[in-house]
Order: C-alpha cells, then structure tokens, then sequence
C-alpha cells in the first residue's frame, strides 16, 4: 500500500516532465494537503475505534 501511493505521487509530480524541468508546486503543495486531510481523518477514526479520544 506505502509503495503504491509513493508510484502514485511521483508519477503526478512527473507528470509531463519533458515539457518542462521545474516542480509545479501548486501540484505539489495539493498532493501534500490532500495527504495530510487523509492521514488526519484516519487518525481520527482510529482514535474513534480505539475509544482513546
């Protein structure tokens, strides 16, 4: 599953490449926030599951 999503990012962040040579951060910082939002509500619904919270 980690080696999955890891093929998955660096093929959106190399999406094109040859067209141009430069990260597009606004890519970037999309993947990144939609990686946190994602990691933050698994967090929560393990807490949630494990009545720790």
């Amino acid at each position: 599953m980690r080696r999955f999503a890891m093929k998955a990012l660096f093929m959106v962040l190399n999406f094109n490449r040859a067209e141009r040579q430069r990260i597009d951060w606004d890519r970037a910082v999309l993947i990144s926030s939609t990686a946190v939002t994602f990691g933050l509500i698994a967090l929560y619904v393990f807490g949630k599951s494990t009545a720790r919270w």
